[in-house]
């Protein structure tokens, strides 16, 4: 179904070893987008994203973040993990590909979805003129919020006084996962981000509610006015697949009206 050639990568944080797989289609120099999961996912849940893209002449990174998936392939403890640490992730990976002898450093975009997406906004402000386009579905600016009434997914817990663990479903988070948001303002930490954004967001979202898809907006653009919102009626914190192709039809015009999905 696919043409493009898949190869598995790995990068180091802090000593922990990060992997994924990239995908391309050409041996000449190439725009690059890098994907990232959201949580309790990893990067089987964006990789269709990354085939498209490479086979439309980017060359495509997915990942698994270190201790963000309940099954996932890179190191590290699900009780060591935060948005923060997620960052610094994603940080090593674009150091990594910008070293690539086939990557265009100048031409890198980060696609997130869901807690993804919010680790590519809070990325894309520590490498501003690094990153050329970014790219959010359903972003988790809603984690500092949650975070202050002590209630976090599915994880429930006293925000004066954050536990040593954290039970969430199947997961287990450590302390750091709330205290790393707790004070933060999210629109804040992403608006100096001044490149193109597009955020695409579900009207009926029950985890991110919509209205912090409209602040985010708000707040990019009082630097900006290169941040574009699409709001999906009726769609949900998952999309379904009449919702797929109009976020398709969103993400081609900002690729500039290259065919995409």
């Amino acid at each position: 179904m696919y043409d493009a050639e898949e190869k598995e990568f790995s990068c180091k944080r802090d000593g922990l070893v990060i992997r994924g797989v990239e995908y391309r289609t050409q041996e000449k120099k190439q725009p690059a987008v890098i994907i990232s999961h959201g949580f309790m996912a990893n990067f089987r849940s964006v990789e269709k994203y990354a085939r498209e893209l490479a086979v439309m002449g980017y060359v495509t990174y997915c990942f698994d973040f270190n201790g963000g998936c309940i099954r996932g392939k890179s190191d590290g403890k699900t009780t060591e993990m935060s948005v923060l640490t997620e960052v610094e992730d994603l940080i090593a990976v674009i150091n990594y590909v910008k070293t690539l002898p086939y990557v265009s450093p100048a031409q890198i975009t980060l696609m997130g979805c869901s807690q993804g997406g919010f680790v590519s906004a809070l990325t894309a402000v520590k490498l501003n003129n690094q990153i050329e386009k970014l790219i959010l579905f359903l972003s988790c600016a809603v984690y500092s919020d949650d975070a202050r009434q002590g209630k976090m997914m599915m994880a429930k817990f006293d925000p004066s006084n954050i536990p040593t663990q954290i039970k969430c479903g199947p997961m287990r988070l450590g302390r750091r996962y709330a205290a790393d948001v707790l004070d933060m303002n999210p629109f804040d930490a992403i608006s100096p981000y001044d490149g193109p954004v597009l955020i695409i967001h579900g009207s009926k979202d029950k985890i991110v509610d919509v209205s912090y898809a409209h602040k985010a907006r708000e707040a990019y653009n009082q630097n900006s006015i290169k941040c574009e919102l699409a709001v999906l009626e009726g769609a949900g914190h998952r999309f379904k697949a009449k919702e797929t192709l109009l976020r398709c039809k969103l993400s081609k015009n900002f690729f500039g009206g290259a065919e995409m999905f």
